[in-house]
Formats: C-alpha cells, structure tokens, sequence
C-alpha cells in the first residue's frame, strides 16, 4: 500500500502540470503576442514537418528577387532563403521585437549572410510601397499577430502581381492556425491557392496574388 502512494503523488503532479500547461496555452492563445525574447531558444529547436528545405521548395526562391520575411524571430529560416535569393537578390526581415532584430543582424554577419535586411517593424503595417516584393512568407507568425486580417491586407499589399505568399503552421504552437481556415481567409483577397505540403497538423501552404487590375483591364 505504501509503495503506491509516491505513484499517486507523482501522477497527482504530473495531472496538474498538464492543467498547468493548458491553461497557459489557452491563456496565450487568446491573448497573441510574440514568444518572447527570453524564450528564443525554443524558436531553434528541429521542426520535423515545416523544415528549412521543405520551406524553400513550396517557396522557390529565385536568384535576384527581393523576399518579405514577417517574424523571423532568430533566423531559423533566413539564411536558408538568403542564399537562395544571393547575391544580387534581398531578403528584408521585418520582426516587431527590437531584440530579434538585433539577434538576426548578428547571426546574419556571423553566417557571412550580406543580402538580408533585417528591421523593426509591425505586420499591421509595413513600410513598404505596394507591390514590393516578389514572394513573402511567414511561419509560426500569423496567430501571433493581434490583428490578423490586417496583417493579411498589408501583405496583399505590398505584393508584386503574381507575386507569392506562403503561410507555416504547426502545432503545438498554441497560437496554431488551421489550414482551412487560413485558406478562407487568404482567398478572400486577390490571393489564390496553390499548393499545400505537411499534414493537417503541421503544413506550408502557398497563394498566389495574381495578376494586377491593370493587366487584366488591358487584357480585356
């Protein structure tokens, strides 16, 4: 009898960590915000699913275009696509939290990486002149973004025609967007779905933004 009661207590423990963690993920849930700076090494660890190479495939990135990245946070992706796009090509990296920024700059230089452009800024408004860039992505971000639909807007936006969009999701992330829903909202606006990789618990999705007014007005 007395051997089963450590076990208890241990479950006992284990239960309420688990409600712990819940309420905490349920809590940062309806609440988006960033993972913080303190906790950027979680940002590092291996995504089995929505890999570096995975990403670079559904993007394709070309020599010479110039590429939107929303939320870099550390890095994990950048030099991936930075290479991809090198030299004469730029991949601007706008992240909201000034400590990322700094951090990337770093692992930039350190990686010998000249051709990103990493900046302070919000998705809800990016400093950008429409029809900016060639193709834009983001991974793990979306959900973290107080207002998403902006976001959206703005990347819409800042957009070349026919230009490219690919959204990452992946769970655990408590902020975990799903594809359908992401699919609905993204096709609301004047970007098409392609093409999606992963499963439905993790995935890259890509949309396409289309031709501009202008060129189908002429076509017509």
């Amino acid at each position: 009898m007395a051997s089963r009661r450590p076990s208890r207590a241990i479950a006992a423990l284990l239960g309420l960590a688990l409600l712990a963690g819940l309420g905490y993920a349920l809590r940062w849930r309806s609440n988006p915000s960033p993972c913080p700076y303190a906790q950027r090494h979680a940002i590092d660890l291996p995504r089995p699913v929505i890999t570096r190479s995975r990403l670079r495939d559904v993007l394709e990135p070309r020599p010479g275009e110039r590429i939107l990245e929303v939320g870099p946070g550390t890095g994990y992706y950048t030099g991936t696509v930075a290479r991809a796009i090198g030299p004469s090509g730029t991949l601007h990296a706008a992240d909201v939290q000034s400590e990322m920024v700094e951090h990337l700059r770093t692992r930039m230089r350190q990686e010998g990486e000249s051709n990103v452009d990493a900046i302070r800024s919000d998705a809800r408004s990016l400093p950008y002149p429409d029809d900016t860039f060639d193709a834009a992505y983001l991974v793990l971000v979306l959900g973290e973004i107080p207002d998403q639909e902006r976001a959206l807007d703005e990347l819409e936006r800042v957009l070349k025609p026919d230009g490219r969009l690919v959204v990452g999701e992946s769970l655990p992330d408590p902020h975990f967007v799903g594809f359908e829903r992401l699919r609905r909202r993204v096709e609301r606006r004047r970007l098409a779905f392609e093409a999606r990789v992963g499963t439905r618990a993790g995935y890259f999705a890509r949309f396409n933004a289309g031709p501009s007014e202008e060129s189908t007005d002429s076509a017509e």
